[in-house]
């Protein structure tokens, strides 16, 4: 593709996106695991790939169908579900088909518990934010204040009619990670298990475990990282694993 003017929207959806998560081509780049001079020729509105396009619009939290459409000039979304205003958008099928009005609660920003899958006895404390799209109705989560900011996850939820649990799930190049919490309580809890990868040395090893979340107004006192035992709110984090197993809310099956 050439570089023209039906381009622009596009790119000004990728180069926002990089200046609201502050990244870099290089970062760009190596996020989406492709090379720099890649990145370089999508911002100069040059031709690359469906998947490269895609696997940025992953990394960046963009909608690919939009940044697509955009890209070639079409404008709109393609086969994105209907809405019919701004309460009253409801999520496809396949995800719950709930309403934003039925949703709303879930809507801000936890604080979020599961064991560190690398130090001993450790916890990896980190905010999730639950927003909703209006462009793709449904409720989206986006990871911070990871101190590993290369596996920041974004993704939907999805909530079925008939469950008390609900699924957060992320997909990135054919990688799915899923998070099966009971839905959100009095409390302001969530609680259940991750399921997702961790680097083992040079693999990528399966791995399960307890996570919590933890509805906040604010952040302010909330230590977040990686928390070793001798850290003051350890065992605070510790105890909210512990009673998420001990009160039913997941069970870990030894071998």
């Amino acid at each position: 593709m050439r570089m023209d003017g039906k381009h622009a929207a596009a790119l000004a959806l990728i180069k926002t996106a990089m200046i609201e998560k502050k990244m870099t081509q290089a970062e760009l780049a190596d996020a989406a695991d492709c090379h720099e001079k890649t990145i370089q020729n999508l911002l100069s509105g040059r031709s690359v790939r469906d998947q490269t396009l895609f696997d940025v619009c992953m990394v960046l939290g963009l909608n690919f169908d939009k940044v697509k459409g955009a890209w070639e000039g079409h404008g709109e979304l393609r086969d994105a579900p209907e809405s019919n205003g701004a309460h009253g958008r409801v999520a496809p099928v396949y995800m719950g088909a709930y309403s934003r009005d039925a949703v709303d609660h879930y809507l801000g920003s936890y604080l979020t518990v599961r064991p560190s899958f690398s130090s001993p006895d450790g916890v990896m404390a980190y905010r999730t934010d639950i927003i909703w799209d209006d462009e793709w109705p449904s409720l989206v989560f986006q990871e911070r204040d990871r101190p590993d900011k290369p596996f920041l996850h974004r993704g939907r939820l999805y909530i079925p009619a008939s469950s008390m649990y609900i699924h957060l799930v992320s997909l990135t190049k054919g990688a799915m990670r899923m998070v099966m919490v009971s839905q959100l309580d009095i409390a302001g809890q969530m609680r259940g298990l991750i399921t997702t990868l961790n680097k083992q040395r040079a693999l990528f090893m399966p791995v399960s475990a307890p996570i919590v979340y933890v509805k906040q107004e604010d952040f302010i006192g909330v230590s977040l990282g990686e928390i070793g035992p001798a850290h003051a709110q350890h065992a605070g984090y510790k105890q909210l694993l512990a009673e998420a197993v001990e009160q039913g809310y997941a069970r870990l099956v030894p071998p």
